[in-house]
C-alpha cells in the first residue's frame, strides 16, 4: 500500500507539471483522474491507520498476532500532578481558587493551598545542598510533643574472679521533647512573572524560598532563643570549664582544644566566620609554624583547618574584634551531630496583594524544633 500512495503522489506531479506547461490537455479527463487518485489515497489511508491500531500488518498482507496495548503510565495525583501544579500557579499569580477536588490534603479552611510535592522536594533538596550547618546535625520527623528518651549512664564492665559475679546496673534515662515552632516565609512575585512557564514559576519560587528557609534554620541552630524558635547551640549553658575567655592567639585555641573531652575528639569542628579565621593565617605556634591552614580540598574547594581540625565558616556569628562585648562569644568547638532538628515538611501556603507596589505574596509555613541534646562537646571561646 505505501508504495501505491508513492505512485498516486507521483502521478499527480505529472498531472502537475503539465498543466503548469500549458500545453493541450483533455481536463475533463484530468478532472476525473484526480478524484479517483484522491478517493483511493484516503481509502489506503484509513487502511493504514486501522492497520497501526491493531498491530496487523496489512501492507504485506501478512497477519501478525494481536497484541493488546501496554498499560499507560499511572498519571501523578494529588499535589505532585501537573493538574495540581497548574491550578496551584493560578492561585499564587491570579488568586483564582484551586478546584475542590484537587485540594483533598487541605484539611482546615484557613490554610489557602498546599505547595505541590514537585516544589517541596525541590526546596528540600535546596536546602540540604547549600547549608553550611543544616548538612551536619542529625534531622528527625518527630510529632511534636512526643518525649523522646535519652540517657546520660554508661554501664561499666567489671573484672571479677572465677565464680564471683558483678554489680547489677540500673540504665538511667531521660527525655528530651519537641515543640512546635512556625517558620515564616513571605516570596513576592511581580505581575511580570504572569508570562513565566510553569517551570520558571517553580524555579523562582523554590529558590526564594530555599535561600530564606536557609539562613531562618542555620541562625536558630546557632543562636535560637527556644521560646519562638528551636534553642541555638550557643543559647546552651556549658559545661564548666569549657567557656574560655579569650583573644585569637596560639595559647588560647590550645587551651580550648585541651577543654574538650577526648570522648568527643572525632566529631568536633571549629566554627566562626571568615574574616575570623582570616586574622588567624598569620598567627604560629611555639615551633614558628602556622595553626590555620588552607588547602584544596578533593573537590576542588578551599579546606580549612586550625591545628589540624576542620573549620566551619558561617556569618551567624560576630567576628573577633577589639570593640566585642564582652561575653560575645566568637569562636566555638562543638560536634554537630549533637544537635538534632525536628521539622515537619507539610508545607502551607497564603496568598495577599502588596497594595503599594502590586506585588502578589506568597507566605510559606513550615514546624520545627531543635535542641542539643548532647552539650559536652561544645567548647565556646568569648570576649
Amino acid at each position: 500500500m505505501e508504495k501505491r500512495l508513492q505512485e498516486i503522489n507521483a502521478r499527480k506531479m505529472e498531472i502537475r507539471s503539465a498543466l503548469q506547461a500549458g500545453g493541450e490537455v483533455d481536463l475533463e479527463a484530468i478532472q476525473k483522474e484526480l478524484e479517483t487518485l484522491e478517493k483511493e489515497e484516503r481509502s489506503i489511508q484509513e487502511k493504514l491507520e486501522i492497520a497501526a491500531k491493531i498491530n496487523i500488518d496489512e501492507v504485506r498482507g501478512t497477519p501478525v498476532p494481536f497484541r493488546i496495548p501496554e498499560k499507560p503510565e499511572e498519571q501523578k495525583h494529588g499535589t505532585d500532578s501537573m493538574e495540581y501544579r497548574k491550578a496551584f500557579m493560578s492561585y499564587v499569580l491570579a488568586g483564582k481558587e484551586i478546584p475542590m477536588e484537587l485540594r483533598d490534603n487541605t484539611l482546615t479552611t484557613d490554610v489557602g493551598a498546599v505547595i505541590p510535592e514537585t516544589i517541596l522536594n525541590k526546596i528540600i533538596e535546596k536546602i540540604e545542598a547549600t547549608g553550611m550547618i543544616l548538612s551536619r546535625i542529625t534531622r528527625t520527623a518527630y510529632k511534636g510533643g512526643v518525649g523522646i528518651p535519652t540517657s546520660n549512664v554508661k554501664p561499666v564492665a567489671t573484672w571479677v574472679g572465677e565464680g564471683a559475679t558483678s554489680p547489677k546496673q540500673r540504665k538511667g534515662t531521660g527525655s528530651i521533647t519537641f515543640g512546635y515552632y512556625k517558620l515564616r516565609c513571605a516570596v513576592s512575585v511581580s505581575l511580570e512573572t504572569d508570562t513565566m512557564a510553569l517551570s520558571a514559576f517553580e524555579a523562582a519560587l523554590q529558590a526564594n524560598v530555599a535561600e530564606a528557609m536557609v539562613k531562618a534554620l542555620e541562625q536558630s541552630i546557632i543562636s535560637g532563643a527556644g521560646t519562638a524558635s528551636p534553642k541555638g547551640i550557643l543559647s546552651e549553658t556549658v559545661v564548666t570549664g569549657q567557656a574560655i575567655d579569650a583573644t585569637p592567639v596560639y595559647a588560647k585555641f590550645v587551651e580550648a582544644e585541651a577543654a574538650l573531652p577526648i570522648e568527643y575528639e572525632n566529631g568536633a569542628v571549629w566554627v566562626m566566620t571568615k574574616k575570623t579565621f582570616g586574622q588567624l593565617l598569620a598567627e604560629v605556634g611555639t615551633d614558628g609554624h602556622p595553626i590555620a591552614r588552607v588547602n584544596m580540598g578533593i573537590d576542588g574547594k578551599p579546606s580549612r583547618t586550625l591545628l589540624g581540625r576542620e573549620v566551619v565558616l558561617c556569618n551567624y556569628i560576630p567576628t573577633y574584634a577589639a570593640g566585642l562585648t564582652d561575653e560575645t562569644v566568637w569562636a566555638f568547638l562543638f560536634d554537630f551531630s549533637d544537635y538534632v532538628l525536628n521539622t515537619n515538611y507539610s508545607m502551607t501556603v497564603k496568598r495577599y496583594e502588596d497594595n503599594e507596589t502590586d506585588d502578589q505574596i506568597t507566605k510559606a509555613i513550615i514546624l520545627a524544633d531543635g535542641k542539643v541534646v548532647d552539650v559536652n562537646s561544645l567548647v565556646t571561646l568569648k570576649k
